[in-house]
């Protein structure tokens, strides 16, 4: 929960600012003296210090040069009468972030506030990326998010990476679905062999049974040498279907016969070479349909269709589109040796409200144009949605991002988005938001 810190040694102006702060719904501990301000700070405090200059023992400038030393990115506010402004601009200079000259006026101290409050925001959840991108040994280090959808994926993912069964992944263009393959993969018994890819859509009919099965030399015009295909190197660990609707119903027929026998022959061989494989499949459409359209065979579909594993478009999971679009601009910047620029508050809202019809492969491209200034792009430039629509999208985008931030604790959200209960409850209400949906185990 975000909060303020005010230092100041003078009581009454202590109390008007908690005042003045509390009746604008921000969360505010007041301090007599630095050195008890310092004793509740820690590296990843979630908020803003605002201190006066001169105090008795350690002074606003020495709290400032302790507080960088502890985080450097932690926005200061210095306070400070008529004569020390010098002493203030000093002060920026060394990393404080504002300076606000007495008398002030709530106006002003709430306008500095709110722009340091955001920053640190934008800090505290580029560090929480981070910690999970950091984490390769990790499933939320492969498959990054903070969505209720994206962690109960990444559950089933690791309920089913126990298991040997066939899994069936659905989703959207875009959407991840080798990179969720891959974790089924990496988190399995399997991990240790090999991981084999192969797009069914992306393979001329002629060649599909040579690809899949391998061939002796001599086996056809043209086979030259021993090939082993795909399924006999993935022996031990996955075979991976991309597009699996687009196999052609005679390689259906023979596929299905390895995975009923766990064996094959390779073209031009009478031999029976056993295999161990887990086949994980991906698809589009609904595989179901193409069934019952006669383009795909029934009996297979129930050997690929054990498990089934749905990944949501990224329109369904908006909240996890900054922490995405931060990792794929700092990717992006380190490929090109760029400075990755923080996306400014307007920024941000179109990409919130945009639909992402490429979903995450859209969301990676736009990152990339950002990083090389190439504007917003394609992807964002032509909203599909009214003004009306994309503030309507923005707006509930940050209440949910707000509440899943506080596990739908309704006073941390109160605090964090600075509303008055009955304005949240209303906007909740208006969204057909509900509190349970972020509760967290435990919780109450």
């Amino acid at each position: 929960m975000q909060q303020i810190i005010f230092i100041d040694d003078e009581a009454p102006i202590r109390e008007a600012v908690q005042q003045w702060l509390e009746l604008s719904d921000i969360s505010v501990r007041t301090c007599a003296r630095a050195e008890e301000a310092l004793a509740l700070l820690t590296p990843d405090f979630a908020g803003v210090v605002v201190s006066d200059v001169r105090m008795p023992g350690m002074d606003g400038l020495a709290l400032l040069e302790r507080l960088q030393a502890l985080d450097a990115e932690l926005p200061v506010i210095m306070v400070t009468g008529h004569g020390d402004v010098p002493m203030a601009v000093a002060a920026l200079q060394q990393g404080a972030y504002d300076f606000i000259e007495k008398p002030f006026t709530p106006e002003r101290l709430l306008g500095s506030l709110q722009r340091a409050l955001d920053k640190r925001r934008l800090v505290c959840e580029n560090r929480a990326l981070r910690r999970q991108v950091s984490q390769q040994g990790r499933i939320e280090g492969q498959l990054l998010g903070v969505s209720p959808a994206m962690v109960e994926l990444r559950r089933q993912i690791l309920e089913l990476a126990t298991t040997s069964v066939n899994v069936l992944i659905r989703g959207e263009t875009g959407s991840g679905k080798e990179r969720v393959a891959r974790c089924l993969h990496d988190f399995s018994r399997r991990a240790g062999k090999a991981f084999v890819a192969l797009n069914c859509a992306a393979i001329p009919e002629q060649l599909f049974e040579s690809e899949l099965f391998g061939h002796e030399s001599g086996a056809f015009t043209g086979a030259q040498g021993k090939r082993i295909g795909r399924i006999e190197h993935a022996d031990g660990g996955s075979l991976f279907l991309d597009e699996v609707e687009s196999l052609p119903l005679a390689q259906q027929a023979k596929l299905l016969r390895v995975l009923q026998e766990k064996s094959l022959e390779r073209l031009g061989s009478n031999r029976s070479i056993a295999v161990d494989l887990r086949v994980i499949s991906a698809v589009k459409p609904d595989l179901a349909a193409e069934v019952r359209a006669g383009r795909f065979r029934e009996d297979l579909f129930y050997r690929l269709n054990v498990a089934e594993l749905h990944i949501p478009p990224l329109r369904a999971r908006r909240e996890d589109i900054p922490l995405l679009f931060e990792h794929f601009a700092q990717e992006a910047a380190a490929r090109h040796g760029r400075e990755a620029r923080p996306l400014a508050p307007v920024e941000l809202a179109r990409l919130l409200a945009h639909d992402w019809p490429g979903n995450v492969r859209e969301l990676a491209n736009a990152a990339e144009r950002h990083v090389l200034g190439l504007g917003r792009g394609a992807a964002v430039a032509s909203p599909s949605q009214s003004l009306a629509a994309q503030l309507d999208a923005f707006e509930e985008q940050c209440l949910r991002h707000a509440l899943q931030q506080c596990r739908g604790n309704i006073a941390e959200a109160m605090t964090l988005l600075q509303l008055p209960r009955r304005t949240l409850n209303e906007k909740m209400q208006r969204y057909g938001i509900s509190r349970g949906e972020f509760l967290q185990g435990g919780d109450e």
